[in-house]
């Protein structure tokens, strides 16, 4: 072990300690953002080797995760505008996603997996791959783990209120009658989410403080950490300096 793996396994074991008996998270989202741009630092040719990357990072995060106690983790892989992309970069992309998402499903996995975007937008054959890793998983006892593909916050609205609308249509009701009682929980019961509580800390790399879109009705309480590095180089250090900064900080949820 080299001398700064011992320095970050010192600073690990301190950071530990810090956290023992201090309030956790238990609905962590993280947007693995920087991928590319890490790939690209790094003088790499293609940017899907940031990705590849970047995949496994993510199965270190949720053993981190799972060590720390928390129960919900939602991953934003993929955003609805990520489709747009060039086919010599998108496809790629696709298959190591499915790759990523197959692997967390096979036998012996904790997962529960749970896919959270609009697969209908997605290559037919990627959706169904994911519905049957989802499916898979059913009745495990892990952490659950919503997989965000094909993901827009505001798509994920507009898909509630479109599901409500025909629940309330199918149960004979009109729209006046809908108009009179509709309230917040009423949208919350038919997000991709639904079931689940709300994330308390919500995580983006590479270094962008905005949010766009994830998790938006979600994410009204929740509380923040912007990370400058890019998401391949973050370590289970930077996980727990965003677990230390949620126990220090006094949740107020608007009040």
């Amino acid at each position: 072990m080299g001398l700064k793996q011992v320095i970050y396994s010192v600073y690990e074991r301190r950071l530990a300690r810090k956290l023992t008996g201090r309030p956790r998270p238990l609905h962590v989202g993280v947007m693995c953002d920087g991928n590319r741009r890490w790939a690209k630092e790094m003088g790499y040719v293609d940017p899907n080797d940031g990705h590849r990357v970047g995949a496994e990072r993510i199965k270190e995060l949720l053993r981190w995760c799972d060590e720390a106690g928390i129960k919900h983790v939602t991953l934003w892989l993929l955003s609805t505008d990520n489709l747009s992309r060039p086919a010599a970069e998108l496809d790629p992309l696709l298959r190591i996603i499915e790759d990523l998402v197959t692997e967390l499903a096979e036998d012996g996995q904790p997962w529960r997996l749970r896919m959270v975007g609009a697969l209908d937008v997605l290559p037919q054959p990627l959706a169904v791959a994911l519905k049957a890793a989802e499916e898979r998983t059913v009745g495990r006892e892990g952490p659950q783990v919503n997989i965000a593909v094909g993901y827009g916050g505001r798509r994920e609205v507009v898909d509630a209120v479109r599901s409500l609308l025909h629940e309330h249509a199918r149960s004979g009701g009109t729209l006046e009658e809908l108009a009179e009682v509709i309230d917040v929980d009423h949208i919350a019961e038919h997000l991709y989410t639904k079931g689940q509580p709300d994330p308390d800390l919500v995580i983006r790399t590479s270094g962008e403080q905005r949010m766009s879109g994830f998790l938006l009705w979600q994410s009204a309480h929740s509380e923040f950490y912007f990370a400058d590095v890019n998401w391949p180089e973050f370590r289970k250090v930077d996980f727990m300096r965003a677990l230390r900064s949620y126990a220090n900080r006094q949740r107020r949820f608007g009040a």
